[in-house]
């Protein structure tokens, strides 16, 4: 059985949009003051681990047109990862990725009971509240950086449904940024 882990930058009051300077939010780029040398160590060591990336299809498409000019290893690794994409869209979607058929929820239940190295799902804030209310989340990673930015987009369904987590990890980093690492407990 594989994790399915999710991993977000996320601010004090829950926004996920925008952290890396993307033009969907008036605030933009809102993770990059808390980002530091040991917060891309602990993002790298996160997708060394990563067998593979499951990406909604705004966020794949985001990274397909920002990662493949990039370089280092971070940049080695993302590119090189294979990546399944929950989309509508017919084709191939390219920079090494698949779509996930349909049905989506039945399809990640089948990627998860495969064998392999964890599922790392990061950005695709709609996917993830999806997974969340599936039960599918086995691990969240919260890299709460300590800034409000006034809205924008959440992971959090806001079905009054209660779930119970476990802080498995807390670690602190000199920029200001805390990653909260869960395990989902039950409902």
């Amino acid at each position: 059985m594989r994790p399915l882990i999710v991993s977000e930058f996320m601010t004090l009051d829950g926004v996920v949009e925008a952290p890396g300077g993307e033009t969907t939010h008036p605030h933009a780029g809102w993770s990059i003051p808390f980002t530091s040398d040991e917060v891309i160590a602990a993002k790298l060591q996160e997708t060394r681990e990563a067998g593979t990336l499951l990406l909604g299809r705004r966020t794949f498409d985001q990274f397909a047109g920002a990662w493949p000019s990039r370089d280092g290893e971070l940049a080695d690794l993302m590119n090189g990862l294979p990546k399944t994409v929950v989309t509508s869209r017919a084709g191939d979607p390219g920079w090494n990725g698949e779509r996930l058929p349909e049905p989506v929820r039945s399809s990640i239940t089948t990627l998860k009971q495969g064998d392999g190295d964890p599922i790392l799902v990061v950005g695709s804030a709609s996917l993830v509240r999806a997974l969340l209310v599936w039960g599918l989340v086995d691990e969240l990673r919260l890299l709460v950086c300590p800034v409000m930015v006034g809205g924008g987009l959440r992971i959090f369904p806001d079905d009054r449904e209660a779930w119970r987590f476990e802080l498995a990890r807390l670690q602190r980093f000199d920029a200001g940024a805390v990653l909260h690492t869960y395990r989902l407990t039950g409902g």
